[in-house]
C-alpha cells in the first residue's frame, strides 16, 4: 500500500487546527483545574509509579509538576527535546524533584499525526517514539510525502502498513487530540509552542535550562 498526504489528511485534515490568540490573563493557572482528567490520559514521567501509596503521597509533596504543550512540527519544540530536556531529566526528573508530562498541541495535520502513533503504542513506547520523531523532525516533517517518511519511521516501531492506516484514521483519536488541544487553548491560554506550566506557572516559547530552574529551584526549596 503506497501512502500520501491524502491518506493521512483523510482522519487528521478535517481536524480544526486553529488556535485563537485569547486576551491577555493571568500567568498562573489553577493546577487543580491543569490536572483534571482531559480527553487523554496523562503520559507521565517521573510520577513515582513503582513506590507504595505512602511512599508516592510523601514523595509528591516534594515535586514540581511541569506540563508542556508541544507541536511535533513545531522546530523549538524539537530543539528542547534534543538539546535540553536529556540534562532537564537528568537534573529534576531522575533525582524525583520533578514529574513531567507532555501534551498534544498538534498546529497542523502531520503532527496531529506524528502524534496519533505515538499513542497507538505501548504506554512504555510513546516518549521513546515521541522522542525519536523529534529527534529525526527535518527527515519527516518538512519533507514533500510526511506520511510516506513518517511510515519509514513507524516500522521501526513496530507498526505494519496496516496498523499504520488504522491509526490514522482513528476518529476517535484524533478527536480527542483535537479535544485536548483545545481545551488548552480555551481553558488554559494556550495559543502556541511549546508552552509550559511548572506547577501552574505559564513559561511560554522556546526554554533552556536555566529558564525552567529559575523557575522550578525557589518551587523545591519552598518545600
Amino acid at each position: 500500500m503506497i501512502f500520501s498526504r491524502r491518506h493521512l489528511l483523510f482522519t487528521f485534515g478535517a481536524l480544526t487546527l486553529i488556535y485563537p490568540a485569547l486576551p491577555a490573563r493571568a500567568q498562573t493557572v489553577n493546577v487543580a483545574d491543569l490536572m483534571a482528567p482531559g480527553p487523554l490520559p496523562d503520559r507521565v514521567v517521573g510520577s513515582r509509579a513503582d513506590k507504595t501509596q505512602a511512599d508516592r503521597a510523601g514523595a509528591d509533596k516534594t515535586q514540581v509538576t511541569v506540563v508542556e504543550y508541544a507541536s511535533m512540527t513545531c522546530s523549538h519544540c524539537a530543539k528542547f527535546h534534543t538539546a535540553v530536556y536529556p540534562d532537564f531529566k537528568k537534573k529534576y526528573i531522575d533525582t524525583g524533584k520533578v514529574r513531567y508530562i507532555l501534551r498534544e498541541f498538534p498546529l497542523d495535520p502531520i503532527a496531529a499525526g506524528a502524534f496519533a502513533l505515538a499513542r497507538c503504542l505501548p504506554e512504555d513506547k510513546y516518549y521513546p517514539m515521541v522522542e525519536v520523531l523529534f529527534e529525526q523532525q527535518k527527515n519527516w516533517a518538512f519533507v514533500p510525502d510526511p506520511p510516506k517518511a513518517l511510515l519509514a519511521i513507524a516500522k521501526q516501531a513496530g507498526f505494519t502498513e496496516q496498523s499504520f492506516e488504522a491509526c490514522l484514521t482513528d476518529q476517535k483519536l484524533s478527536q480527542a487530540i483535537e479535544e485536548s488541544a483545545r481545551r488548552a487553548n480555551e481553558k488554559f491560554g494556550v495559543s502556541g509552542t511549546p508552552t509550559f506550566f511548572i506547577n501552574g506557572q505559564m513559561l511560554r516559547g522556546e526554554a533552556t535550562l536555566e529558564a525552567l530552574s529559575k523557575v522550578i529551584d525557589p518551587m523545591i526549596k519552598a518545600e
